[in-house]
């Protein structure tokens, strides 16, 4: 069950706040209190931990060589990258710097440039998913061609092996985040391949050559092809789980909420968010994720800072009778498996409405 705090039991009046001038009021509250301000000393470590990791991972596969041993420098590689990728998702939501264009830049740097994914690509699509997360037709992290999300998907699957699927595709979904970094490098060099509009594609295109081609050239000029194999292997599928694992917490088996709903914004973004419990360890696993209700409704919020401002979001949201859901990482991905499990039954509703639940005691 998860830990929500719905506030007071008595009996609601005629008074109860405007929901614009609610946020307004939490937003003038977590400003005063500080925790906007820019956090350049926490972040110029970080990004100089970035450069001198990549240069780490670089000195280790020459130095390690033609060894089975690259096997562990590969999996320490799956980690650094996906650290370095929670970095680029600070930059990319104007965290870092006061200046956009900085931002911009840190970010493609570590995105493109390190990591091997298009910034461009991810930032439009994240901007999609912020906007209106798990709005049926809105949200682009619940439209994947694999998995099955709304009842809208499990209506286009009628194939008997299709049904079956759904039936358990909660269970191939952690097998199945094994193949989502290379998935993600091939829809990175999809999007600069594609019509449209796309600021750098230029500069976005050199970074990535950079990345995957000098990477792969690197990895077969040490190694023999099957140890090459391997250590791409390794590192994709890690770099896949831990990233897929780090994101599917936030929102997966929340209530989705109808294409033609309109909800205010602080409602819109609790309610279909999920806070992870546990330590400062896990903020530093999780980049900052397990904060979600906090990151949504302050995007632009050094991460770092979350952890601060979660106790006013909480209470906040106790005081205006908004359900503030927050339970263990293991619950969470049971929530999850769950949730893709039983997407299809006819007696299960995912379309909670979020304005009747915010006034749920």
């Amino acid at each position: 069950m998860s830990d929500t705090r719905p506030g007071s039991t008595g009996t609601r009046t005629a008074e109860r706040p405007h929901p614009t001038s609610s946020f307004t009021a939490l937003t003038r509250t977590v400003q005063e209190a500080g925790y906007m301000r820019r956090r350049y000393g926490f972040y110029a470590a970080r990004l100089s931990g970035a450069v001198l990791a990549m240069a780490g991972l670089v000195t280790a596969i020459l130095l390690v060589g033609d060894s089975w041993w690259q096997v562990l420098v590969a999996a320490v590689a799956a980690v650094t990258l996906t650290q370095i990728a929670f970095l680029g998702h600070d930059a990319a939501h104007k965290q870092i710097f006061r200046s956009g264009r900085a931002n911009d830049w840190a970010s493609l740097v570590l995105a493109d440039l390190f990591v091997g994914l298009s910034h461009g690509w991810w930032q439009r699509k994240h901007t999609r998913h912020h906007a209106k997360p798990n709005q049926v037709d809105a949200d682009p992290d619940i439209a994947l061609p694999v998995l099955a999300f709304t009842p809208g998907d499990v209506e286009k699957r009628r194939s008997p092996l299709s049904r079956w699927f759904l039936a358990r595709q909660g269970w191939f979904f952690f097998p199945l985040l094994l193949l989502e970094g290379l998935d993600l490098h091939v829809a990175s060099v999809r999007r600069l391949l594609q019509r449209g509009p796309l600021e750098r594609r230029w500069v976005e295109a050199a970074f990535l050559l950079v990345r995957l081609g000098g990477g792969l050239a690197l990895v077969l000029a040490v190694m023999s092809p099957a140890k090459a194999a391997v250590f791409l292997a390794v590192q994709l599928g890690l770099f896949g789980l831990y990233m897929g694992a780090s994101f599917a917490p936030n929102h997966k088996g929340m209530p989705l909420v109808p294409k033609d709903a309109r909800i205010d914004f602080l409602r819109r973004q609790v309610l279909t968010s999920r806070n992870i419990r546990g330590g400062r360890w896990l903020d530093v696993v999780m980049g900052g994720l397990n904060h979600q209700v906090e990151h949504h409704l302050f995007p632009s919020m050094p991460s770092i800072s979350l952890r601060r401002v979660a106790p006013i979001v909480r209470e906040y949201c106790a005081t205006h009778q908004i359900p503030y859901t927050q339970v263990s990482l293991a619950r969470s991905y049971a929530i999850v498996v769950r949730h893709l499990n039983t997407v299809g039954h006819a007696d299960r509703d995912p379309f909670v409405c979020p304005m009747v639940a915010a006034h749920r005691v």
